[in-house]
């Protein structure tokens, strides 16, 4: 019979433990706190600080900022359970060179990054460039539905917040009602019970007073929200949820984002300009030369508009969005998007025009006389219309007219409508090169948010307020950044080892990962 040695998690030991060893290369701290450390400018949160003749000392924000993004890496959002985990966890002691900041400095810090967590996400920018993990050929924009610190319950028009507040207070008349009648509940829980519904009505009728109705773009109103107005009601693939849109451009090469910002609505087409924008903007930074000119940029069918199309094309944008169509015209997919069978009746080929006397031959031999100029839809043109008699007694009239017709009639355009913006769009999206370009759209952006909520568990905001939400998102997305510099360190760190213990096995090995 086997005898193995005792094994337990249960029991705990006094061991000496070196912080510096615990922060191994290639790992997710490693990469934080290499690039915190070294190249991320943190001088505009430095500044902020004015303690150096009066008050306590203050925790540097670098040691702040490796906390929360490790935190975040591991899925750990809540300010008190980092807290816990910088007191007990040995990797948050070795990251955070074993300080001990409580919730609300964390919560604090987070709260009031505002623009600054934008130097830091471009200073994460430039490192990624510098190890050359962006392509800045091809880039792919969505938005990931995240849920917030809100309450779907206290979410809805100021009509519905009204009648939610007079349901409350039937609630109260109702409790009153039965207490009387049975008398069995003394008087101190009523009082409970209806305090907790007075403070819900209060909580209405204060954001009622306080705020106004928020007006979409179609003059229609929008649901507010009582907790935290910024956010929105947005459909996600799990059902409603009250929350925000983070929206996301995303580099092709090595999935990195290049551009991010969150938003309270579900509707992404409207943030396009904006996000261009943005993204323009952090691409000059990494490189002068470059930017989002004669670059691709991929969507989904909700950024596509006339006035979206508009403003890529003017930006000289290679850019590649269907429209709500796109499937039922695509010829791969014919017994998934059935088209209706059309009739087939006589087309314009197959009448002959005659220019002597200005009218036109049908198949059957007679003739459609000139009916006027026509302008259709702003194609000019002129129109010919056949006699209803030579229609009517017509042995080829079932291949000419449609259904109720009594007599044959057709236009010929001279001078053809301009093409709108959205119409070059659905030309370009429908070639075979516009569908391969599309398909590229789910591998780079896709796997980008299952990352970061799936695999990291940054699945929803903690915080209240567009600003404030906006600083976690950027963070969310700072961590996931920093996860393929990890991941690139790594491949650097084994190819050194090998390539210095088997130089000439590993020459070719090392070129291809250089």
């Amino acid at each position: 019979m086997a005898n193995f040695k005792d094994s337990t998690n249960e029991q705990g030991m006094f061991i000496a433990v070196v912080f510096e060893e615990q922060i191994i290369p290639g790992t997710i701290e490693y990469a934080i706190y290499d690039i915190v450390e070294n190249y991320i400018d943190m001088s505009s949160l430095d500044q902020r600080y004015i303690n150096d003749k009066t008050g306590r000392k203050a925790y540097p924000p670098k040691t702040l900022i490796k906390i929360i993004l490790f935190a975040y890496s591991k899925g750990i959002y809540s300010s008190r359970k980092i807290e816990s985990a910088c007191k007990n966890n040995v990797q948050f002691m070795a990251i955070s060179g074993y300080a001990n900041p409580d919730h609300s400095t964390i919560a604090a810090f987070v709260s009031s990054m505002g623009d600054a967590i934008l130097n830091i996400f471009s200073d994460i920018l430039m490192r990624c460039a510098q190890l050359d993990l962006i392509g800045g050929e091809v880039f792919a924009i969505d938005g990931c539905k995240i849920s917030s610190n809100a309450s779907k319950e206290y979410s809805g028009t100021f009509a519905e917040l009204e009648r939610k507040k007079e349901k409350l207070k039937a609630v109260i008349d109702n409790l009153t009602r039965r207490h009387c009648e049975n008398d069995k509940s003394t008087e101190d829980d009523l009082n409970k019970r209806k305090k907790k519904y007075e403070d819900k009505i209060k909580k209405i009728d204060d954001f009622l007073k306080n705020n106004e109705p928020k007006i979409g773009k179609r003059n229609r109103e929008l649901k507010s929200n009582i907790t935290d107005n910024d956010s929105g009601k947005i459909k996600s693939s799990n059902g409603y949820i009250q929350g925000y849109n983070g929206l996301a451009v995303v580099d092709e090469k090595t999935q990195i984002v290049v551009s991010a910002e969150a938003f309270g609505s579900g509707q992404e087409g409207q943030y396009l300009d904006s996000m261009l924008e943005k993204t323009d903007n952090n691409l000059k930074g990494v490189s002068p030369d470059n930017g989002l000119k004669e670059k691709v940029v991929i969507a989904d069918t909700s950024y596509f508009s006339e006035e979206n199309c508009e403003t890529l094309e003017k930006a000289k944008i290679d850019a590649y969005i269907p429209d709500q169509q796109f499937r039922n015209r695509d010829p791969r997919f014919p017994d998934k998007y059935p088209r209706r069978k059309k009739k087939n009746l006589f087309k314009k080929d197959d009448f002959i025009f005659n220019g002597k006397d200005n009218t036109c031959t049908c198949p059957a031999g007679n003739k459609l006389k000139f009916d006027g100029h026509h302008n259709n839809h702003g194609n000019i043109g002129r129109r010919y219309k056949a006699d209803k008699n030579d229609c009517y007694y017509c042995h080829l009239k079932s291949k000419c007219l449609q259904k109720n017709a009594k007599s044959r009639s057709f236009s010929i355009t001279d001078i053809p409508k301009p093409k709108t913006y959205s119409e070059k769009m659905i030309e370009k999206i429908d070639t075979l090169h516009g569908r391969d370009m599309y398909s590229r759209r789910m591998g780079i952006v896709e796997p980008v948010f299952a990352n970061i909520t799936v695999h990291k568990g940054m699945d929803r905001f903690t915080l209240r307020g567009k600003s404030k939400v906006n600083v976690q998102w950027l963070l969310y997305c700072c961590v996931h950044n920093i996860g393929k510099i990890a991941n690139i360190i790594l491949d650097y760190f084994y190819i050194s080892f090998y390539a210095a213990k088997f130089p000439k096995e590993l020459f070719g090995l090392k070129i291809i990962f250089q």
